[in-house]
C-alpha cells in the first residue's frame, strides 16, 4: 500500500497533502455507499441544503479569495428539487478551495480537505467513519514517530563528525596509517556503545546475526537523542584532555542521568499513553468487526 493511501473496511482511500492540509479522496469514500457510481453519491451529498451551508462557511474561514456573492446565490437554491451541484460547478462558480474536483474519465476522483471530508463521512456512515478516524490517526501517528526517529538519527550522525574531528585534533598521531586511524576511531565509537547498549558494536552483531543494520538503526528514539548528547560531551572531554577512564565514567553518569530524565518525564508517558490508547481502540474495533 503506497504511503498516500489507507484501507478501511476494506477499501482504500486515497490522500494527499496539501498546503492547507490534508485532502482525502470522497470518491473512494463513496464506494462504500455506491461501488458502481460514486461520483453521483459525492454530487447527492452536495445537492443538501446542510451540506452547502457547511463547505461555504469552511471557505468564509478559510479562503480569503471566496466569492461569497455566488454562494449566496448557490444557497438560495439548494434543497429544491431541481436543484443539483457537482464539485467541479463549485469550485469554479465559487473558487472554493477546500474541494479540489476531479475532470475526466480517468481522474483520481474529487478530494476535500479533512474538515470537509469529515462531515462527508457522517453523511455517509457513522460506523465507516469511526473506522477512518482510527485508522487516519493510527498513520499520522505513524508517520511522526518515523519523522522523529530519522531526526534523532541524523542529529547522532552529526554529532558524530563532531566526536571524530575531536579525535583527529587529540587522540590520533599524524604519523598512523589509516588501519590504526580507523582502530582509534572504532574504539571511541564502542565506548559509547558499551555505555549506553551496554555492548560493542561486534558483540551486538554476534547476537543479532539475522537482522539487517547495526544496533544504532534499532535504537530507540530516548537512545539516540541520549547518543547525540554524549558524542557531543565525549568531545569535548577529549579536548580537555581526559584519560579513557575518567571519559567513560562521565559518559556512563551522564547517559544514565539523560535516560532516567526521558524515562520519568510525565509529557513523554502521557504521549506514550495517548498512542496506546489509540492503537488499542483500533485492535478493538477490528476484533468487533471480525466476530
Amino acid at each position: 500500500m503506497s504511503k498516500n493511501k489507507i484501507e478501511v473496511q476494506g477499501l482504500e482511500v486515497a490522500f494527499n497533502e496539501k498546503e492547507m492540509g490534508d485532502y482525502i479522496n470522497l470518491t473512494d469514500i463513496a464506494r462504500w455507499k455506491n461501488p458502481d457510481a460514486p461520483s453521483d453519491v459525492v454530487k447527492n451529498w452536495m445537492r443538501t441544503g446542510d451540506t452547502i451551508d457547511f463547505i461555504g462557511l469552511w471557505e468564509i474561514l478559510n479562503n480569503p479569495d471566496f466569492n461569497s456573492v455566488e454562494f449566496d446565490l448557490i444557497k438560495s437554491r439548494s434543497g429544491r428539487n431541481a436543484f443539483t451541484l457537482s464539485p467541479s460547478q463549485w469550485v469554479s462558480r465559487t473558487n472554493a478551495k477546500g474541494i479540489i474536483a476531479g475532470r475526466g474519465k480517468y481522474s483520481e476522483g474529487t478530494f476535500a480537505h479533512s474538515d470537509i471530508a469529515m462531515e462527508f463521512l457522517s453523511w455517509i456512515s457513522t460506523e465507516f467513519k469511526l473506522y477512518f478516524i482510527y485508522e487516519f490517526k493510527r498513520l499520522k501517528a505513524e508517520e511522526r514517530k518515523e519523522i522523529g526517529w530519522s531526526a534523532k538519527r541524523e542529529l547522532a550522525k552529526i554529532n558524530y563528525r563532531i566526536q571524530t574531528d575531536s579525535i583527529a585534533e587529540n587522540l590520533i598521531p599524524k604519523d598512523l596509517t589509516a588501519v590504526e586511524c580507523g582502530y582509534i576511531y572504532a574504539t571511541e565509537a564502542d565506548r559509547l556503545n558499551k555505555v549506553l547498549f551496554g555492548m560493542t558494536a561486534s558483540e551486538w552483531q554476534g547476537k543479532n546475526k539475522d537482522k539487517d543494520g547495526n544496533m544504532r538503526d534499532y535504537a530507540t528514539v530516548e537512545q539516540l537523542l541520549v547518543l547525540a548528547n554524549l558524542e557531543s560531551l565525549n568531545a569535548e572531554l577529549i579536548r580537555m584532555g581526559l584519560a579513557s577512564a575518567d571519559r567513560t565514567k562521565q559518559l556512563s553518569q551522564a547517559a544514565i542521568k539523560q535516560m532516567k530524565s526521558l524515562v520519568d518525564n510525565g509529557d513523554v508517558k502521557r504521549l506514550q499513553g495517548w498512542s496506546d490508547q489509540r492503537l488499542l481502540g483500533s485492535q478493538n474495533l477490528k476484533k468487533k468487526k471480525g466476530e
